[in-house]
């Protein structure tokens, strides 16, 4: 008889795990609380424009891939991709433009036009960081820690000192480049996973380096695709998802997870993988104290969150020659912009990223018109001195149209709007259970990293496994799927007896 595995949540995590599961013969069962399948990789639409609700940035292409190859299908059926060039287009406050590449010839021409004693300073510190990225994906990334004994030994710690996690991104890359413009250009990138360059630890100086090795990528329909075809080759394989079902509460028996309650029914499993953020599966779905462990909700309320994003969805009547596909803005003071956010203040002269993926599918937007998709790095809520109200998301958004319009040179892009839709932090709280409103979850910090971080087998009851960004390896869609390959293989270790 086939073991059954209920999964909670249909994001990136739990459609990855529900794949790899499904594929080696057991039962799963995925229950998801919102219409449609992706939690944070989902989709918006209106008036004909298709957008990505959260992330749009298809870096290391070959872990995308991965989830359908272990379940013995062609990646190319399901999720075709292009390699864009050049991978994004930077925008400094004094109005000069950098298109990255991963093409070295136009690479090298733009770093030798600012400096050749920095163009050493870049292959350097490409050299160097994928040295320690080697390190990183072999013996912690990929790797689940179950006990004190799988990092407290002499081979782990040794390893783990080759790091050099002790330093701040920023700093770490200052170490190889002098031009302000260039180091920006490869420390920005913290953000993607919500912690500060300036004080994320130095191994996240791996992520500008892994897209320069490995390139940015776009699927075709945009990154909803992933998730949909993620569903659907489950459901080819015989899965099932069960849509508009909020679980409500983990069951436990003698300290094993034996099922879930669901608009009031008793679910029952011999495995139960959560997908749901760790933070709030803790406060919300786990009721028994004991079974907590040390997340108890003060310790849940102490730990550290990543930054939250205020997001725009707009539909425009018009095609914007001014932007690439992918485009970041840098505020005039970087500095001020990125201390505000991680002390609470929502920028007044925000940074902040635009894509515009029409420019490569002009499916996704009716004949002749842009999909403009706008986001700015903000607080989280619980150091956020903003509400969030009405009034204010309004305000807030005037103030971020009118300084795109100023960027691109467009003072009449408002006109131009036909569709539009903003998500807030307190969004990504109540609609997608992201604790704090935190987008990227719990923060990368040093002491919230590896061991330290929520295991993916949990500590403290049998039978119940995590995968998500706020547990081990951490946040972005390729860690993310890495922790539902983890999860994954922490049950068959135990289904297998190991």
């Amino acid at each position: 008889m086939k073991k059954k595995v209920i999964i909670i949540g249909a994001g990136v995590g739990g459609l990855a795990t529900a794949v790899r599961l499904q594929s080696k013969g057991y039962d799963v069962t995925i229950y998801e609380k919102m219409d449609r399948v992706g939690g944070k990789m989902n989709l918006i639409t209106g008036n004909g424009f298709k957008f990505d609700l959260g992330p749009t940035i298809v870096m290391m292409p070959h872990i995308y891939e991965d989830v359908f190859v272990a379940a013995g299908v062609s990646p190319k059926d399901y999720i075709p991709m292009e390699k864009i060039e050049p991978m994004y287009s930077l925008y400094y406050d004094d109005g000069e433009k950098l298109s990255v590449s991963t093409d070295y010839v136009e690479m090298n021409k733009l770093l030798e036009n600012i400096s050749y004693k920095d163009t050493q300073g870049f292959y350097e510190y490409i050299a160097e960081i994928y040295k320690r990225y080697l390190v990183a994906k072999n013996d912690f990334i990929e790797r689940s820690f179950r006990g004190p004994k799988d990092f407290y030994n002499p081979y782990t710690l040794k390893q783990a000192l080759k790091l050099k996690t002790f330093d701040s991104a920023y700093h770490t890359i200052s170490k190889y480049i002098e031009n302000d413009k260039l180091r920006k250009l490869l420390s920005f990138q913290t953000l993607y996973i919500g912690v500060s360059p300036y004080n994320g630890p130095s191994i996240y100086t791996i992520i500008p380096m892994i897209e320069m090795v490995y390139g940015v990528w776009f699927i075709k329909g945009g990154m909803y695709t992933m998730a949909n075809s993620m569903e659907r080759l489950f459901k080819e394989m015989g899965g099932e998802v069960k849509l508009n079902a909020e679980v409500d509460e983990i069951l436990f028996k003698d300290k094993k997870a034996i099922g879930i309650r669901v608009n009031g029914e008793e679910i029952f499993s011999d495995y139960l993988v959560c997908n749901a953020d760790f933070p709030y599966a803790m406060k919300k779905l786990v009721k028994n104290d004991e079974i907590k462990g040390k997340y108890t909700d003060e310790k849940i309320d102490n730990m550290k969150y990543s930054c939250s994003c205020f997001l725009m969805y707009l539909g425009i009547d018009k095609k914007i020659d001014q932007l690439d596909c992918h485009n970041v803005f840098f505020a005039k003071d970087f500095d001020k912009n990125i201390e505000e956010i991680f002390s609470g203040i929502v920028p007044e002269d925000p940074s902040f990223y635009a894509y515009v993926p029409t420019k490569l599918d002009e499916s996704l937007a009716p004949e002749g018109k842009e999909c403009l998709y706008v986001l700015v790095p903000v607080p989280e809520l619980s150091k956020s001195k903003a509400n969030w109200d009405e009034d204010f998301i309004t305000q807030y958004k005037e103030k971020i149209l009118n300084i795109i319009s100023e960027k691109i040179g467009d003072k009449n892009l408002n006109s131009h709007i036909e569709f539009e839709k903003i998500f807030t932090p307190k969004n990504f709280e109540i609609e997608l259970n992201a604790y704090n409103g935190a987008t990227f979850g719990l923060a990368p910090t040093l002491f919230q990293s590896n061991y330290y971080r929520p295991h993916n087998k949990f500590k403290y009851a049998e039978n119940l496994y995590f995968a998500g960004s706020s547990v081990h390896p951490g946040a972005g869609v390729p860690i993310v799927l890495t922790s539902a390959k983890l999860a994954y293989e922490e049950i068959i270790k135990d289904d297998m007896g190991e």
